[in-house]
């Protein structure tokens, strides 16, 4: 027998109504977390480059304008989905843990760390999180680096340069970007990097009045926009061999981290076969091994083993079902998921969707782990740097335990659906909040026939784990008491801040058409056509 709790704040309206269009076109069409980065991508699209070209330009755009959810200085995961071949190929750079990682420097405290997105027990100091111990290799850079090798049209130097160009003018501050800052401020404010980039004078920077002789300020990152256009002239390997390799290793050590050259030097992205399964008459491929794709897998072969019959909407017994198929997921991953267990399914990370007019498809999830990262701007190249060690639980002795050299077990999920004419490419960012709304979205758009602006408009629930389902206080009464009859619920309310759910971002071709969608709560996040552009 389950119950339900509340974390409403009693001052939120109950009538207010949110909604964002999707955007459809013939033309392609770039999904992301930031209207400028979809800008860019589609951009690139109307110039006619390859899904890939877009994802890499707003790959790279996103680390300037979003720089708290993904950059140079982070991990990710990537499909691409080739529609005159009908082939989907994977590309997994994820993190490894430095090879000279010291686990007895994560000594454990008897609180749990409620400000860490995975709620382990408290590492003393918040090392695993904060600071240059949680750094590992950064990725991300060379996993695009490798997709463009094989699908890439344009030059790469065309690709990355605009992002230069974005650092160098600067982050425009709005009120989302003030909020970000000052959420991080505590950790920012230790770190002289991050203070001096993001705390000028000592405090969040707010947003002009409109009637303010320059009403957009904005906080300018020349140190970033250099070694971007290192990047952009020299390519991805500036960030793992030569000066700039030395540089980041030596700041890193500076600071008492572990990540050196050699950490820098292996770093090599994988092209993977992904992992496909069917649900009913379609095809749903995911990475494989340590993200989120078994689990989404596992998940989803739980809630077909339950022969839930799909109505004409979603009803209070599809969200049970979604609840207990999530719920199984779970169980699995934290069993026996882990580099140092198993791998597949059983014997402030930022999302980009994208669909190009020939219907090539491009699903990608990059991340600096938590928001800000490991909250540490390096002084010789101006990146902020991923705290992927915070993926490890610092519990020693189990399958993902903080360990040298280990892999480790993200929640990324990037996925393409495919069956009755239609493809779809999803992803999201969130966390463990992930893997639940791809679930959600992907079998709501199966069973309903719902478009992605429809799927992306229901209420959700969320299942990160095995003790609580959060549910969207904009249910029905029925929904919400028979979620409570079964499970512990927290009703939540999808405000902007915090977010309790996935900002899912989506693409869908159908026919010669293409549709682009994305959380309608987010501010920022928007599909742009290249028909716009």
């Amino acid at each position: 027998m389950g119950h339900a709790e509340s974390a409403l704040s009693p001052n939120l309206s109950r009538r207010r109504q949110v909604r964002k269009l999707s955007a459809c076109s013939r033309g392609g069409i770039v999904v992301s977390q930031n209207r400028t980065a979809s800008v860019m991508g589609a951009r690139v699209l109307k110039a006619g480059g390859h899904a890939v070209d877009a994802a890499v330009a707003t790959a790279f755009a996103l680390g300037a304008v979003e720089p708290w959810m993904s950059g140079i200085g982070g991990v990710g995961g990537m499909l691409v989905h080739q529609a005159a071949a009908d082939e989907t190929v994977g590309f997994d750079f994820g993190p490894r843990a430095p090879i000279g990682l010291d686990p007895s420097d994560f000594a454990l405290t008897t609180e749990r760390d409620h400000d860490n997105l995975f709620a382990w027990p408290m590492v003393e100091g918040r090392v695993n999180a904060v600071g240059a111990k949680a750094v590992a290799a950064p990725t991300e850079p060379a996993g695009l680096a490798a997709a463009h090798k094989r699908f890439g049209r344009m030059r790469w130097r065309d690709l990355v340069a605009p992002a230069a160009k974005l650092a160098e003018d600067g982050l425009a501050i709005d009120w989302p970007a003030t909020l970000a800052v000052a959420c991080a401020m505590a950790d920012l404010v230790r770190n002289p990097g991050a203070r001096a980039r993001f705390l000028p004078g000592g405090h969040p920077p707010v947003p002009a009045h409109a009637v303010d002789p320059h009403p957009v300020k904005r906080l300018p990152m020349p140190d970033l926009a250099r070694t971007l256009r290192a990047i952009a002239e020299e390519g991805a390997d500036v960030l793992y061999t030569g000066p700039v390799a030395r540089s980041i290793a030596e700041d890193i050590a500076a600071m008492g981290g572990y990540l050196s050259v050699e950490d820098l030097a292996a770093v090599r992205p994988r092209e993977v076969e992904p992992l496909a399964f069917t649900y009913g008459k379609r095809s749903i491929h995911v990475l494989p091994e340590l993200n989120g794709g078994p689990t989404l897998c596992v998940a989803f072969e739980d809630y077909k083993k339950r022969g839930a019959q799909p109505k004409g909407a979603p009803d209070a017994e599809t969200f049970c079902s979604y609840a207990r198929a999530l719920r199984a997921g779970w169980k699995d991953r934290f069993e026996r998921m882990g580099d140092a267990g198993e791998r597949g399914v059983p014997t402030s990370t930022t999302h980009i969707a994208i669909v190009d007019r020939n219907g090539n498809i491009v699903t990608l999830t990059q991340t600096l782990l938590s928001l800000f990262g490991a909250r540490i701007v390096l002084p010789g190249t101006g990146i902020l740097m991923n705290n992927a060690i915070n993926w490890f639980d610092p519990v020693p002795g189990g399958v993902n335990s903080i360990a040298p050299s280990r892999r480790g077990l993200a929640n990324y999920t990037p996925a393409v659906m495919r069956g009755d004419d239609a493809t779809i490419g999803i992803g999201g960012s969130g966390g463990r909040r992930i893997i639940s709304a791809v679930f959600q979205l992907l079998a709501m758009s199966a069973d309903f026939g719902f478009n992605l602006e429809q799927a992306l408009h229901q209420p959700r629930i969320d299942v990160s784990g095995l003790d609580v389902v959060v549910a969207d206080r904009r249910m029905p009464p029925e929904m919400i008491a028979a979620l409570a009859a079964e499970f512990t619920i927290v009703l939540a309310e999808p405000v902007e801040y915090p977010f309790p759910y996935t900002i899912a971002s989506a693409v869908r071709r159908v026919g010669e058409m293409n549709e682009g969608a994305t959380e309608p709560q987010h501010p920022w996040s928007e599909a742009v056509s290249e028909d716009e552009v």
